[in-house]
């Protein structure tokens, strides 16, 4: 499974809720997932043409977005968004136990 991210992983932010890309990381982590972490640059609020590394390219290709985070699962299956990505977390742990 591979997560493209923004810069890193980090755990704390100086936003509320903590940083997106982190939380969907943590998330995926703590429901027993070693994703492959993807460095995508950029930021998605700046026009397309300023978010053009190969992660967001990636990324727009998938989802039609070049927002991350983005998960591209083991079988195939994309989310975008950290909420998304971390209700996936909870259910696939769910359903293996």
């Amino acid at each position: 499974m591979k997560l493209y991210v923004c810069y890193g992983t980090f755990r704390f932010a100086p936003r509320p809720g903590g940083h997106p890309c982190g939380n969907a990381y943590h998330a995926l982590v703590e429901a027993g997932h070693e994703p492959e972490v993807i460095r995508s640059y950029g930021w998605g609020a700046l026009p397309e043409v300023f978010n053009q590394t190969p992660g967001r390219r990636e990324v727009k290709r998938l989802t039609g977005s070049c927002w991350v985070p983005a998960l591209l699962t083991d079988e195939g299956e994309v989310i975008q968004g950290s909420e998304e990505i971390i209700a996936w977390a909870k259910n696939a742990t769910a359903a293996r136990v």
